[in-house]
């Protein structure tokens, strides 16, 4: 009965009851860094809530910091396709740097999330939840 109150509130408010609840998170963790000859290979594991829409194409833009805090570089990441209420896992290599050297990892921006609209790029940087499980490198936007 509750439930259908609110229904009524919000349709006499002009809003969706869907719109108005929260949208779930994009989880997007920073897993591992693993040493290959002359690269450092990082693992991402990324999970696209409890459903919602796939999310493709999805499009990061990362900024890599040396231990000393400067900026060693900066890449575009295609992380999709990230199907709706699915955990998928991605790799990247950094060629050229050793694992050994990165100090922390910045989400600049989603460059692309299900669509290349400001709109939708933005709501995804809103949802997106970071993490890290390598010890002393943080993940951060």
């Amino acid at each position: 009965m509750f439930r259908g109150f609110l229904t009524a509130l919000f349709l006499l408010a002009g809003v969706s009851p869907l719109a108005a609840q929260t949208p779930s998170p994009l989880r997007i963790e920073l897993n591992r860094l693993e040493a290959r000859e002359g690269a450092c290979r990082v693992w991402m594991v990324l999970n696209n809530g409890g459903g919602g829409e796939a999310l493709d194409p999805l499009r990061l833009d990362l900024v890599i910091f040396g231990k000393d805090g400067v900026v060693s570089r900066r890449l575009a990441v295609d992380a999709g396709p990230l199907p709706a209420g699915r955990t998928v896992v991605r790799l990247f290599d950094l060629t050229g740097q050793g694992c050994d050297t990165v100090g922390s990892v910045l989400l600049n921006d989603i460059l692309a999330c299900g669509s290349q609209e400001a709109d939708a790029r933005n709501a995804c940087v809103g949802r997106a939840a970071l993490a890290s499980r390598v010890s002393g490198v943080n993940f951060e936007k």
